[in-house]
């Protein structure tokens, strides 16, 4: 025998091991053998019959849980065997809870804690009311925007829709006796950090893991979110490829959008809201890696997301409303429409990494340019684009720079007094696109406006 999740062996009986009895009750149950040591060797106790006596009692009236216990005898030697059941309340132990995992004993305690209370009443961390919070702390923007996908998606009965927002979230299912659960303050509300902190979005960009170019906070209800840090990604942190079929004008990105929608409103959905780490998203010249906290379900591993499976999300009641918005369309299926989008698109399969304390999904522009020397502290570096800017915008690679960008910067170097109208002439792309090229150089902090509108210039941003 070896000890594993469900065994564990001691050589004599000391009533500390009642922590290892506990940790049993309080995960899949166990045994416990007493009289053996840790190679699995039976090396016999003298004093069974006083413990056959004595356990059952002690166990019972220390932990209130009732357990199996059994004389054994191999060579003559005597050894107990205790066998724990899985209990479906929570066990404490000097008001301690532990819990086995794996062939350890984890003193659970925190987020850890709250999250294993919550399972044994069946509850998840967004299934629990939030106190003090009433209608009036959730945004009117965040109903607007989800009774419209939602009326999209038919996934709910217009005539819910058309209710009072009151009405629309206890038809959701997101009040109880008339209280806002978590899941309604993260998903509508207005200021979700008042809740709990790290309930937003960071995206940063940067040319190595310590060089931070400049970042961004997502803040606000989840439903503003996914719009916001979409929106961002796609204006501010990703190259945009026209191309024209016939006289019709396109958009692509180096990344498909729907892939990297998919895996934001994924990272939004499973993060450990209790950890108070926000989603992390670290751009770079060649591949981007979205981070968010928290465990997989038990006993799943990497290999299983990747494979058909059933969707167990950690925030149930999130990601219902996410489904009912049309925002996910086929739940388990997230992680197999990513891959399909990013092999039309012609880009590697994206892949999963364990950072520890959460999983990051990484895209890349060729397979095996991301890095992961570095540890995530790394992503809260600082680094003031205005105090420490970018020598020649024109010619680095890592800012993505289109041709369009470099040729504008170009054209205000030579002539920081010009218009937009006289930039159109210059540039063979319209009046619309220049303002829109000009906000994303704005956004990365390349050039400024200085002074009024007719009178004023464009300035560089830069040390040459």
């Amino acid at each position: 025998m070896i000890e594993n999740q469900n065994t564990e062996f001691k050589r004599i009986w000391k009533d500390d091991y009642l922590k290892s009895v506990c940790a049993f009750a309080n995960a899949q149950g166990g045994t416990v053998f007493i009289g053996i040591d840790d190679n699995g060797n039976v090396v016999g106790i003298d004093n069974h019959k006083k413990l056959l006596d004595d356990l059952p009692n002690k166990i019972r009236d220390i932990l209130s849980v009732i357990v199996q216990i059994n004389h054994k005898t191999e060579n003559r030697k005597n050894y107990l065997e205790i066998i724990v059941e899985p209990y479906s309340n929570p066990v404490s132990f000097k008001s301690h809870f532990y819990y086995r995992s794996g062939s350890t004993i984890q003193d659970l305690n925190g987020p850890a804690l709250e999250k294993f209370l919550l399972y044994k009443k069946g509850k998840k961390w967004d299934g629990v009311i939030a106190e003090k919070f009433s209608i009036n702390d959730l945004s009117q923007n965040a109903f607007d925007i989800f009774r419209r996908k939602a009326k999209r998606s038919k996934r709910v009965p217009e005539e819910d829709l058309n209710e009072t927002n009151q009405q629309l979230i206890e038809l959701l299912g997101l009040s109880e006796d008339k209280k806002l659960l978590r899941a309604a303050i993260i998903t509508f509300g207005k200021k979700p950090e008042r809740l709990i902190t790290g309930a937003f979005v960071k995206i940063g960009f940067f040319r190595t893991h310590s060089d931070l170019l400049y970042q961004d906070v997502i803040e606000g209800s989840l439903i503003e979110q996914v719009e916001k840090t979409m929106d961002l990604l796609t204006t501010k942190y990703m190259r945009a490829n026209i191309a024209y079929e016939g006289i019709t004008r396109t958009e692509t990105y180096d990344y498909p959008e729907e892939a990297l929608r998919e895996a934001v409103i994924n990272a939004l959905i499973h993060k450990e809201y209790s950890s108070s780490v926000p989603v992390q998203i670290s751009v770079y010249s060649r591949w981007i890696m979205i981070y968010n906290s928290g465990k997989l379900p038990e006993g799943w591993t990497i290999k299983t997301l990747k494979q058909k499976h059933n969707s167990i999300p950690a925030n149930p009641d999130i990601a219902r409303i996410f489904f009912r918005a049309g925002y996910i369309e086929n739940w388990g299926r997230g992680i197999q429409d990513i891959v399909k989008h990013c092999s039309n698109a012609g880009l590697p399969e994206p892949f999963y990494k364990d950072m520890g304390t959460g999983y990051a999904i990484v895209f890349e522009q060729e397979k095996g340019v991301a890095n992961f020397e570095y540890t995530l502290e790394d992503v809260s570096e600082k680094k003031d684009p205005i105090k420490d800017p970018i020598k020649d915008p024109i010619k680095d690679p890592i800012i993505l720079l289109s041709k369009s960008e470099k040729k504008i910067i170009e054209i205000i170097k030579d002539n920081p007094e010009i218009t937009i109208e006289q930039l159109v002439g210059l540039i063979n792309i319209n009046k619309r696109n220049i303002r829109k090229n000009i906000e994303k150089l704005k956004a990365k902090y390349l050039i400024k406006r200085v002074g009024a509108k007719k009178t004023g210039y464009w300035k560089i941003i830069n040390n040459m």
